[in-house]
């Protein structure tokens, strides 16, 4: 049996017995990344420039919602823009490059009571950090038509901001009654001639001054009571069929252009016992930093932003987490 200490990763010593090579933990991480995607990938090159060695868990879904995404055009540095899976692609490779040790698993628990960071991968190892950056971003809420998935990126989209400049010029329709629905009917109105606000309900349950909006804008026009039965299309959407709930008329529009905004729902169960988050599951921060109510422990990424969701903004709150967890190590001496 062999041992061999590790001058990349100090915290771990690599035995070899019978060809067989495991890695054990020494000493408590410097840095865990739990999350992939912008935000994690972004904390992922902070904390390895900064000799933190960290070590990122991607989850099940390495990249988050980038590699359902088709065209990327508002993210800086592409002028040609860039496919989704590509962008996530180079993230991973430049993450690698500065030496972040990569797992391509899930965590499952963690116990957040000391001042040493537990967790425990879906194998059920055990892993101790003195910083945890949480990354786990979160997942649209989607209506579960088969013809909505069919025709994801290809005309359904989750979010207006990233796709609606696609469809300048064409009418689209837009499902939801909160806030963020009538957000994103009111940009599209922008680019497009006719906005379909589609609302199962007989109310908006967005805020008045949204409501006053939404009604007051010439190119939205509001269905109330109003169900989605199916996205039409072959190669892309070319409209959709809908039914009146008060009536049971089914009726159908001419679309090129089809956004669900019934909201997100952020990845924080596994926290939840230990790290506050706000009503609708987000992670709360500390204004204008990454820090949790936990020290040593740092949200970045759309699992604490309800606010923009964007790529370049989670990338930014990457940044902002790996700094911090780097000052939080300085603060309790570890070097």
């Amino acid at each position: 049996m062999f041992i061999i200490k590790s001058t990349i990763w100090p915290e771990y010593y690599f035995t070899i017995n019978k060809n067989k090579i495991t890695m054990e933990q020494t000493q408590p991480l410097k840095c865990l990344i739990i999350g992939s995607g912008p935000a994690g990938y972004t904390a992922a090159i902070y904390a390895a420039r900064a000799g933190m060695n960290p070590v990122l868990y991607t989850g099940s879904n390495p990249g988050g919602q980038l590699t359902i995404t088709t065209d990327v055009e508002n993210y800086p540095g592409f002028p040609d823009g860039v496919q989704g899976p590509e962008l996530v692609e180079l993230f991973r490779k430049q993450a690698i490059r500065f030496n972040t040790e990569m797992h391509y698993e899930n965590i499952m628990k963690v116990d957040f009571t000391g001042p040493i960071h537990k967790v425990w991968t879906e194998d059920g190892k055990e892993i101790e950090a003195h910083t945890v950056i949480i990354s786990t971003g979160a997942d649209a809420k989607w209506l579960g038509l088969e013809s909505e998935l069919r025709l994801t990126n290809r005309g359904v989209s989750a979010c207006a901001v990233c796709d609606g400049f696609f469809f300048k010029g064409l009418d689209v329709a837009v499902v939801g009654g909160g806030d963020t629905a009538a957000e994103e009917a009111i940009y599209l109105s922008k680019l497009c001639p006719k906005v379909h606000l589609i609302v199962r309900k007989d109310q908006l349950r967005a805020s008045k001054i949204m409501q006053e909006r939404v009604f007051t804008n010439p190119k939205i026009q509001v269905h109330f009571n109003t169900e989605t039965l199916e996205i039409l299309g072959g190669e892309e959407v070319e409209g959709a069929r809908f039914r009146n709930n008060l009536s049971n008329e089914e009726f159908t529009i001419a679309l090129k252009g089809f956004f669900v905004a019934i909201g997100h729902k952020p990845n924080t169960d596994i926290f939840k016992d230990y790290i506050t988050t706000e009503e609708g599951g987000y992670i709360v921060t500390i204004p204008g930093k990454t820090a949790t109510n936990i020290a040593g422990v740092f949200a970045s990424g759309d699992v604490q932003d309800n606010v923009y969701r964007q790529a370049v903004t989670s990338a930014g709150t990457g940044c902002m987490a790996a700094l911090e967890a780097e000052k939080y190590l300085v603060d309790i001496g570890v070097e």
